[in-house]
């Protein structure tokens, strides 16, 4: 788990949490503790035990004053205990209606409140099972963990003075702790978290450094620390490989495109000769419009149109730290849209690497000319199922807001799958229709397609283009990510910026396929 090799100079190594596991905290001495709280009868009541009783003290005696502490969803007040302590009471919202995602995003809210004291351990108890008998342990811990890890993140880069750092030891106390599953489980969010964190640093970087060949060379050097394969296509190996797509998107550029191929070969016997599963990552490093320019206001945003990519990084570099035993290939396809007299045109027509045909209309919907190469490339590795992760249309925004990612698949087997593990990893999805009668409006009088539909459905207009490009004899859906991957200012339980939205969904789907993979393997 260690590495000497940044893959960023935003220069953030991978570093999981040191991890202490207690049955009986009692007698625990920490510099923090996190308490968490939720609402019933419109009250707010502590849930759970195990930590010492002068915290637990403090936190009921907080919770009796109305109005003080309302345990809304993430809401932190910070409680000193004695003279050199301090407990993080944290809200998770409605307990009947505790889930996951709200425990994740209570503790790294914790977290963040904590980090200007940088204690060097913090405590979290596992004894609420009794409160929220239908969250099964396992799931709420493995995002427990996550979300106190991930909540250690700030993106400091450009700040020309330091922040401290925190990176406490993470001690989780409770009867379960006894359990090597909890344990497992949160050993794993823990690399999950450290493993989005990492990445992070690579997301929020700006165009200026964080360009097509960056990202690349990026990504090599996550790859030899993890011990996957990796392959970068450079403009002229995509001219080879008839990626006209591609090129034309970052034809307006001065930095070429690239395509990155990574390879993981999963762990154990279990792993051969199975088919890889493709996830597939729009990577524009910043996205102008090109000819179809945007308008200036929010443009400085369009760093953030590489997080499909950037999703698909973070998901393979922690497959491989989990040692999952299934096959996968990441593919990122890398350009920059800009406007320059050797730019794409409206009214163009280019062949894709599929052989099929597209009339660019709007050169603002470049994200689907990308993927459009990179779908028919991972159709070569035959997957057994192919994801793609893009920053694709605001109308995802429009028809669902921030909180659900727009998904779009014709399988309902896999739609069930990403659905369950958006909900069980907080990143949740929401399915659209892709009735046969949408790929209507892409028919174009000059080329096999046209890269925009009629103005109305557009992302799904967006997902019917894609679907003509995946792999035809496996399984194939959609993300949306445009609405959810990225934070205009900072939220209590995450700094503004990238959300690295659809990779914990990635990552815990992966989980979820490898436990099938390992069961099968067991009865064989």
């Amino acid at each position: 788990m260690k590495t000497k090799t940044p893959i960023s100079t935003g220069d953030r190594l991978f570093a999981a949490p040191p991890l202490k596991f207690l049955e009986d905290g009692g007698k625990t001495r920490a510099e923090a503790y996190v308490c968490f709280a939720g609402i019933e009868d419109e009250r707010a009541r502590r849930i759970g035990g195990g930590l010492p009783e002068e915290v637990t003290a403090a936190a009921d005696r907080w919770l009796a004053h109305p109005k003080a502490f309302d345990a809304k969803r993430a809401e932190i007040a910070l409680l000193p205990i004695g003279e050199d302590r301090l407990c993080a009471l944290a809200g998770v919202g409605p307990i009947r209606t505790l889930a996951a995602r709200d425990l994740g995003r209570a503790a790294a809210a914790a977290a963040r409140a904590l980090a200007r004291r940088t204690p060097r351990a913090v405590a979290f108890s596992l004894d609420w099972g009794a409160d929220a008998p239908d969250l099964p342990l396992e799931t709420a811990a493995r995002r427990l963990a996550a979300g106190a890890v991930e909540g250690e993140y700030r993106f400091a880069r450009y700040h020309s003075r330091p922040s401290p750092v925190f990176h406490p030891e993470l001690i989780f106390i409770g009867p379960a702790t006894r359990e090597e599953q909890v344990r497992r489980a949160i050993r794993e969010g823990a690399i999950e978290g450290a493993t989005l964190n990492q990445i992070a640093d690579l997301a929020n970087l700006p165009g200026n450094a964080a360009t097509p060949e960056f990202i690349a060379e990026s990504a090599r050097r996550l790859a030899r620390e993890t011990g996957l394969s990796c392959r970068i296509y450079d403009a002229a190996a995509l001219r080879k490989e008839r990626c006209e797509a591609l090129l034309a998107v970052g034809a307006g550029s001065r930095r070429a495109p690239r395509i990155i191929v990574l390879r993981y070969a999963g762990s154990g016997k279990a792993a051969r000769g199975q088919r890889p599963i493709a996830l597939v990552g729009k990577t524009l490093t910043f996205d102008s419009g090109g000819i179809s320019l945007k308008p200036g206001a929010g443009m400085e945003w369009m760093r953030y149109d590489k997080c499909g990519g950037m999703a698909v990084l973070a998901a393979m570099a922690a497959a491989a730290r989990l040692g999952l035993p299934i096959p996968i290939v990441g593919i990122l396809a890398a350009a920059e849209n800009m406007p320059d007299g050797g730019a794409a045109r409206p009214g163009d027509v280019v062949r894709t690497r599929s052989g099929k045909t597209v009339e660019i209309l709007n050169t603002d919907a470049e994200g689907r000319l990308v993927l459009a190469d990179a779908l028919s490339l991972a159709a070569d590795f035959k997957p057994s199922a192919t994801v793609d992760l893009a920053t694709l249309t605001g109308a995802a925004r429009t028809a669902l807001g921030v909180e659900a990612s727009a998904l779009c698949t014709e399988d309902d087997n896999l739609a069930a799958e990403l659905t369950a593990a958006g909900e069980a990893s907080g990143d949740r999805c929401w399915r659209l229709p892709l009735w046969p009668e949408y790929d209507e409006m892409l028919k174009s009088s000059f080329a096999d397609l046209k890269n925009i539909g009629d103005g109305s459905a557009g992302a799904i207009a967006g997902a019917a283009f894609l679907k003509a490009f995946a792999p035809s004899d496996a399984p194939w859906a959609h993300l949306d990510i445009a609405a959810t991957a990225w934070l205009e200012k900072d939220a209590a339980h995450r700094a503004a910026g990238a959300t690295l939205s659809g990779a914990r969904l990635l990552i815990e789907w992966l989980r979820r396929r490898a436990a099938v993979t390992s069961q099968k393997g067991t009865e064989t």
